[in-house]
């Protein structure tokens, strides 16, 4: 097993590069690439690093040159023959040959597209702009090299002891949790930690003692890379950025308030019926299920992200039975800031009712809150997201409105299309 703390105190990014292989990624950007691949390959998208937590300076932290060489490096990678051997003749969800031979001729030719790095009050405004098919595989490595460089540079100046100690005190803290975890019942759980991972290593090795821990409770990670090596499920399927960009491309409000359902119908064609788990909270979950076709309520299981996990499983449960479905034969993955003390009231609620999945995230993989003075390495939440598809802006509703994204103006109309009355904020911690 690695030394993490022995590596960390040894570090030179060129022993240790922050993102290693164009499969660091999560699974769903995979899956989401080939349908933009299949259908909207050519639209001219704009990403940007958005951090919630202004509060901390990323751009006092992370010296501006280590920045650009990560970046840099990314742009350097490409698949090799194993990574594209893997994707080819691996079985995900029960399929094989996910990806169809067009898609991986393209992936295996891809390198990363330039990006946009400035400063602006102490934070860094990096931006990424180019064809969607491109521009979207720079979510996942932005945001692992944004985490683990403040990681570094919070850790810079430690002591080969102090380090230890460290890493030792979050390793007691993760194995406590999991041991918490082994309690519950018909338990499935899920890795989703790598866009705000603390460091790859580190995310390595909670995935090993997750599978170590809970043995066949633990369903995979969404990571790729660690998926490959560790011979465990890649899991995960579609996100926010989907429908955001499918709305932004409409051109009337009666397209737009049709956007989300399209977005399905294309996932539903391109997947050939898998991978049929809705998250549609986008532009507000209620209005999202009202208006659904009855066909969407067919599909597998809803993701709950944004909001109250309580309230969001009700709704569902409810909506299936009004659309003449079995709740008990459905799916359920909650995945918004979880962490021990959230699964057990979720599990304890809803067990029995549905099925349950969790895909576990920040608190999993970058939980070291209370072991550095003054919470300098507690989470953060930092996002990248779409701004704009073919110069039009992109919005995010959320049943959060403290997660909503785009212009005044837009999330006002998006609001009325969408009838999205009064919300309750909630706050963001990870």
């Amino acid at each position: 097993m690695v030394d993490i703390a022995t590596r960390v105190y040894n570090h030179t990014w060129k022993i240790d590069p922050i993102v290693r292989s164009v499969l660091d990624t999560d699974f769903y950007k995979l899956l989401m690439a080939q349908t933009i691949f299949r259908r909207h390959r050519d639209v001219q998208v704009t990403f940007g690093i958005h951090n919630r937590s202004t509060r901390i300076r990323l751009a006092d932290i992370i010296d501006a040159g280590e920045l650009r060489e990560q970046l840099d490096h990314v742009r350097s990678l490409s698949l090799t023959r194993g990574e594209s051997t893997w994707l080819r003749g691996n079985t995900f969800y029960g399929k094989r040959q996910m990806f169809s031979p067009e898609f991986m001729d393209w992936l295996e030719t891809f390198r990363f597209p330039e990006y946009l790095l400035e400063k602006e009050d102490g934070q860094y405004v990096l931006t990424f702009h180019g064809p969607w098919i491109e521009t979207t595989m720079w979510e996942i490595p932005a945001l692992a090299i944004l985490n683990e460089l403040r990681s570094r540079g919070v850790l810079r100046g430690m002591g080969k002891f102090e380090l230890q100690v460290l890493y030792a005190r979050a390793m007691t803290r993760v194995w406590e949790k999991i041991e918490s975890l082994k309690k519950l019942p018909d338990l499935s759980i899920s890795d989703f930690g790598t866009r705000r991972r603390h460091g790859f290593l580190w995310q390595d090795w909670c995935v090993q003692a997750m599978i170590e821990g809970l043995g066949p409770a633990f369903l995979g990670t969404s990571n790729c890379l660690i998926a490959m090596r560790r011979e465990v499920e890649a899991v995960g399927t579609n996100a926010h950025e989907l429908p955001m960009v499918y709305a932004a491309l409409t051109e009337s409000d009666e397209e737009l308030a049709k956007s989300p359902y399209r977005v399905l119908a294309d996932w539903q064609e391109d997947y050939e019926g898998n991978l049929r788990i809705i998250l549609p909270d986008t532009y507000g979950t209620t209005n999202f299920l009202q208006n659904a076709p009855d066909w969407v309520s067919s599909w597998t299981g809803i993701r709950i992200d944004s909001k109250d996990p309580i309230e969001g499983g009700e709704e569902a449960i409810e909506w299936w039975r009004q659309r003449g479905q079995n709740p008990s034969e459905k799916l359920a993955i909650f995945s918004d800031g979880l962490d021990v003390n959230v699964i057990e009231r979720i599990h304890h609620h809803f067990r029995g009712r549905m099925r349950i999945g969790y895909g576990w995230g920040t608190l999993l993989t970058n939980d070291f809150r209370g072991l550095v003075a003054d919470g300098g390495l507690d989470p953060i939440s930092i996002v990248c997201k779409v701004i704009s598809a073919n110069d039009h802006p992109t919005v995010k509703l959320s049943d959060n409105p403290t997660k909503a994204l785009g212009p005044d103006d837009q999330i006002e109309r998006y609001k009325r299309v969408f009838h999205v009355g009064a919300q309750t904020a909630q706050p963001v911690l990870v």
